[in-house]
């Protein structure tokens, strides 16, 4: 594993000489728009596994994305390995269908120290609830960023993520009541403590959330990219295109619906990925919004 090859992936020609924030953020926004948010080794009879090297390698070599666990262990070793102080906090995820967050800790981020000040720097969340920015770690305070307006709020030592969002504008109005598409312009995405985590103690959900039947990841198969403008994601057999702020205050989101014929020849296209297996896509209707 070398810092290189992770740099020649990703397409991040910068300085690494200064540990600061301007350094961080554009290292954070190459890693995003070059590796995907996704779940498709679910889907293709593969194993998702947390050993560092299988990550890096799955990543870097094979040119694949993979979920938080995969995403901000890579990064954190990339930012921990340049000098930066780094440790790992494990969230739990709001679910929009039950009103509620989860009860299993689920979600890995990291967290970043510079100059005293503290960042959360999460990499592996997707869709628009992608932060492009690092975000730093104040409760009350706007943060606003392409994807729209985050912020953080705390109370007993908990700390709430949320996000406010654009208004939509669907040109293909058969997707308009899409069950992808959120509602609320306000939307709760997770919650955690800043107790420091290892990828120990996400063993056991890397296996769950790759079995249970009731795991979101068993439901859907997923493959999302940041791109300059916005994002795009593969869910099942609908691609989705959002363009951020396209007018004013509005966000445009293309939807259609591809041919199982074109889920592979799409995938090598607007994600750059070309998986070793065959795809099974799966899109069982539930709590998943983008």
């Amino acid at each position: 594993m070398n810092l290189e090859e992770y740099f020649a992936r990703t397409g991040y020609k910068g300085s690494t000489e200064k540990q600061d924030l301007e350094t961080l953020t554009d290292i954070f926004q190459h890693h995003i728009c070059a590796v995907p948010f996704e779940n498709l080794s679910i889907h293709c009879g593969e194993k998702i596994t947390l050993e560092l090297e299988h990550v890096y390698n799955k990543i870097v070599r094979r040119k694949r994305g993979g979920w938080c666990m995969e995403n901000n262990q890579l990064l954190g070793w990339v930012l921990k390995s340049l000098g930066y102080d780094t440790s790992f906090l494990g969230a739990y995820v709001f679910n929009p269908q039950q009103n509620a967050y989860a009860t299993l800790m689920t979600h890995l981020v990291v967290k970043v120290v510079i100059d005293g000040k503290a960042y959360i720097v999460d990499g592996g969340f997707g869709v628009s609830y992608q932060m492009w920015q690092p975000m730093e770690l104040v409760p009350g305070k706007d943060q606003p960023q392409v994807p729209g307006v985050f912020r953080f709020t705390e109370k007993n030592g908990v700390w709430y993520l949320e996000k406010m969002r654009r208004k939509q504008y669907i040109p293909n109005q058969s997707f308009s009541n899409s069950d992808l598409l959120e509602k609320k312009e306000c939307r709760k995405v997770y919650m955690f403590s800043l107790e420091p985590r290892t990828v120990e103690d996400f063993r056991f959900q890397c296996t769950y959330l790759q079995t249970s039947p009731d795991s979101l990841f068993t439901k859907k198969s997923i493959c999302t990219l940041q791109t300059t403008e916005g994002f795009r994601a593969l869910i099942g057999w609908t691609l989705t295109e959002t363009t951020y702020n396209y007018k004013e205050n509005m966000d445009l989101v293309e939807f259609v619906t591809l041919e199982d014929e074109e889920v592979e020849k799409t995938l090598k296209e607007k994600f750059n990925i070309t998986l070793e297996r065959k795809l099974v896509p799966i899109n069982v209707k539930g709590s998943y919004t983008i």
